[in-house]
């Protein structure tokens, strides 16, 4: 596996300065699967995709060459661009996530203590507690008021927006913390967002310093403190998406995991030629919790929205959409763990993904045994193989660490359970699950280039 840098022309390197800057410009306008969702639809909608409920509440037939897209809930869309073919010669499909692990506000979060204002949280996905503290972090979300009104919330991404933060202790008291396993340094319990500290001026009241946040949250937002209980909230690092390095050939962001697998989809899907075959790109929510959830892709939505594009087509054999899935091939994208030489242990060198050596195949996750794997086929394999070989794309295949080292999951079995022919496939990411993830350039354009391939070609 050569560094892929070294195979770029000048009409290349431009090609990736300008798919970084789109990408970071992403990141950094998405860093919740709601903001995510929103920005996709955008985009779509611009290159003249419409709602896949336009086409049922009107009974319009769908055709070759249709762009239709489904919101589910506004935190997972699934697209398609309709080929030539009956849909139950399968479909092409690319699949990410877009949540990422960050703290969640609980449904009563705010309060005071010892003259400081708190919000209580709930982490989501695998994070090391530790390295949520003592950072600037922002606050994202939404409030539903009772009568459905919809408040969109960001603080702290604003050049002149207050950030917020988690503290922690200083060394010099820090004797016994820092005799505590990693894992209990800092406990769940004590990742609560610091507010504030300015009491309201009010003669004869109680906890001043948390009635002076209801009060700013009122004129801001016109919310009360029992609006919490219908929020979705969640606490993510403050900041943009800034380029790593000295030579500018990395990124580093929140939320890669796995965002940048999401971004190369959406290009890619939206760069790729129409073919015989049904194109579709699907972004779900949820899989960092185990893909559960109406928004997860454990939901039907996806397989309800291919039963009701093939009764608009005319396709309405009972078993059309189960027929549509088993001749369908698919790219779960997702990231891998890139080698890290400062902790080598961990991985196997000769079965582990690097950083700049492009597109990563995982045949399978799991653990313990291949505990929870998709553990894709050889012939799929094969062929995937030769696309990517004849596309000139940058390509490696790892595992996810040693054996018995860990390991982890992603939504390729779930499809793989509807009988579809899938792999993982995605990009070598450092800091993975950190709240600053860093990846490769050159890998995020050889992902680009062979998610257009195998569209175009499997």
């Amino acid at each position: 596996m050569e560094n892929a840098w070294k195979k770029y022309n000048k009409e290349d390197e431009e090609k990736i300065s300008s798919l970084a800057t789109t990408y970071k410009n992403f990141l950094d306008l998405g860093k919740t699967e709601r903001e995510c969702c929103e920005e996709i639809i955008n985009k779509v909608e611009s290159k003249g995709f419409k709602n896949l409920e336009d086409f049922i509440s009107n009974n319009t037939p769908i055709k070759e060459g249709d762009k239709i897209y489904v919101n589910n809930m506004n935190k997972a869309v699934a697209l398609f661009v309709i080929g030539s073919d009956s849909l139950t010669n399968g479909l092409n499909i690319l699949g990410a996530h877009i949540d990422s692990p960050r703290l969640d506000l609980k449904a009563t979060p705010l309060y005071e203590e010892s003259e400081f204002a708190y919000f209580d949280t709930h982490y989501y996905g695998g994070i090391k507690k530790y390295q949520w503290v003592a950072l600037p972090l922002a606050l994202h979300g939404v409030i539903i008021k009772k009568d459905g009104e919809k408040i969109n919330v960001k603080i702290g991404e604003d050049i002149n927006d207050p950030v917020l933060g988690i503290t922690d202790l200083l060394p010099h008291l820090a004797n016994e913390q820092m005799k505590k396993e990693a894992s209990k340094v800092i406990e769940g319990e004590d990742l609560d967002v610091l507010i504030g500290s300015r009491p309201l001026v009010i003669k004869d009241k109680e906890d001043l310093v948390k009635e002076n946040i209801l009060k700013i949250l009122k004129d801001k937002y016109d919310i009360s403190e029992e609006d919490f209980l219908s929020a979705e909230l969640e606490v993510v690092p403050a900041g943009n998406a800034k380029d790593f390095g000295l030579d500018r050939s990395m990124i580093m962001a929140y939320g890669q995991d796995d965002r940048i697998c999401a971004f190369t989809s959406l290009e890619a899907f939206l760069d790729s030629k129409v073919t015989n075959k049904t194109l579709s790109c699907i972004l779900v929510d949820k899989e960092e919790i185990g893909s559960v959830g109406a928004t997860g892709m454990c939901s039907s939505f996806y397989k309800n929205a291919i039963t009701e594009i093939c009764i608009l087509m005319g396709e309405v054999l009972p078993n059309a959409t189960s027929r549509a899935l088993k001749n369908s091939k698919m790219l779960s994208s997702d990231v891998n763990a890139a080698f890290d030489p400062l902790y080598a242990s961990a991985s196997d060198k000769r079965s582990a993904s690097y950083l700049n050596k492009g597109l990563v195949f995982c045949k399978y996750t799991g653990s313990h045994g291949k505990s929870g794997s998709n553990d894709a086929n050889a012939e799929y394999l094969g062929e995937l193989r030769k696309i990517m070989d004849d596309a000139n794309v940058s390509f490696q295949v790892s595992e996810l660490g040693k054996i018995d080292a860990g390991g982890g999951g992603t939504i390729a079995y779930i499809l793989a359970n509807e009988n579809v022919s899938v792999v993982d496939c995605g990009v070598a990411i450092l800091n993975m699950h950190a709240p600053w993830e860093i990846s490769s350039k050159a890998d995020i354009y050889e992902v680009y280039k062979g998610y257009v391939a195998f569209l175009e070609k499997a």
